[in-house]
């Protein structure tokens, strides 16, 4: 059977398969997701790192827009970063060299938020001090985060995790602290004068961790294929891109065509729709590092926004969230109707939103994120509010936190 055809056949018959056996994760519903090895023979040869300073936005650009703007979100975010943290408070965390096994999140939040809560620090602390570098101007911050991560380099810090298929918390946690470390650096490095052999060890770092990190495939029809590898492909791109590693970046890429090869007709990307009350969440969770990701492939010079694969585009799963967020019925036999929407109130979820009005008009996401900005997430990117967001697009936040509960418990139309 051609692939065109069996998709269509497969995207027919997820509409009809009861529930039941999306909440068993029945295999049949995502036999035609593409395996590991079906992605692996994919021909992305055309796919090469072009300008290995070109990071996920013009930070040149943005810095000048900045020093004009009279946007008050934008300039209020800016005076909360422009007096940075303590870089000798920073120097002062200890670099994490060994790490044990991580609770899971939904059995275990609060032993997770324990655990998880030094990883945290880290992804904040890079953040932060790319951000001050943004809004301020000063390199001080731009060398303090290359001396903050040599620190770690020296340590040879994160690259001792537990990696176990049936507990894969740690290696989990790993993934986010990579692109949150690649992404600030990214930011950074062009503006940083001296400190060449501290750069040439960060570089070297984190080029092994994303090898060694993302040398382990993952559960199949799970983490090898779903958010999971979105995000691994998210710190694959970034590096591939700082350290010019082709195969690496195109690693990344991977992660769009894979994407668009598993999506139904609707828009769903199949191993998120699958996850029962908690569908509409992983539906956004995942565009958030796509987009994210097909960002820095778009700086290297490809229409990656535009690209078309298999029949499909990122634009269809866009829509696709914003019908599923209006009216949870539109999910049909993927999910229940009860939808956990308590995510909607958290701005770290949406950062992908922002970057994606740079490039396409989408009203009900224009008026969305006017109800959530600023947005910041301390790994995917940092305060993307500030690096992306249109001066005109809004100029006050939204203070009605009780419509804003409202709509996060009963839809977006209210």
């Amino acid at each position: 059977m051609p692939l065109a055809v069996a998709k269509g056949f497969t995207a027919r018959l997820l509409r009809t398969l009861p529930f039941a056996l999306l909440a068993m994760g029945g295999s049949a519903a995502l036999a035609d997701t593409l395996s590991r090895e079906e992605r692996m023979e994919l021909d992305l040869s055309e796919y090469r790192v072009t300008d290995t300073d070109a990071g996920y936005f013009d930070v040149e650009a943005r810095m000048a827009l900045l020093d004009e703007t009279d946007n008050s979100i934008l300039l209020q975010l800016q005076d909360e970063l422009e007096t940075g943290p303590s870089c000798r408070q920073m120097l002062n965390f200890k670099p994490i060299t060994t790490r044990g096994g991580i609770p899971g999140f939904y059995p275990s939040p609060e032993e997770w938020e324990l655990a998880t809560e030094p990883l945290f620090a880290f992804e904040d602390s890079v953040s932060v001090l790319a951000g001050s570098f943004v809004a301020s101007g000063d390199t001080f911050y731009a060398d303090c985060l290359v001396r903050f991560l040599h620190r770690w380099a020296e340590a040879k810090a994160l690259t001792t995790f537990v990696f176990d298929p049936n507990d894969p918390q740690a290696w989990f946690a790993a993934e986010s602290m990579i692109f949150a470390a690649a992404m600030a650096y990214s930011i950074v490095r062009p503006h940083v004068d001296g400190l060449q052999e501290e750069r040439a060890e960060v570089e070297q770092w984190l080029h092994g961790l994303a090898l060694q990190h993302s040398a382990f495939p993952g559960q199949p029809e799970e983490s090898c294929c779903n958010n999971h590898f979105y995000r691994r492909a998210l710190y694959a791109s970034m590096i591939g891109v700082l350290v010019e590693d082709d195969d690496l970046f195109r690693f990344g890429v991977s992660a769009v065509y894979s994407a668009l090869h598993d999506m139904t007709e609707e828009g769903a990307l199949p191993l998120e729709v699958s996850r029962g009350r908690r569908a509409t969440h992983y539906q956004n969770y995942a565009l958030n590092y796509l987009i994210t990701n097909m960002q820095i492939i778009q700086r290297q010079g490809y229409d990656i926004f535009n690209l078309e694969y298999e029949g499909n585009d990122i634009h269809e799963a866009v829509d696709y969230l914003f019908q599923i967020l209006d009216n949870p019925a539109a999910l049909g036999d993927y999910a229940p109707l009860e939808q956990y929407t308590g995510f909607l109130r958290d701005p770290q979820y949406f950062t992908w939103m922002e970057i994606y009005l740079t490039h396409f008009d989408h009203p009900p996401m224009e008026r969305f994120l006017t109800r959530v900005r600023p947005t910041y997430n301390r790994s995917a990117g940092g305060y993307i509010t500030l690096y992306f967001m249109d001066p005109e697009a809004q100029q006050h936040v939204y203070l009605n936190e009780k419509r804003r509960r409202t709509e996060a418990f009963r839809g977006l139309n209210n």
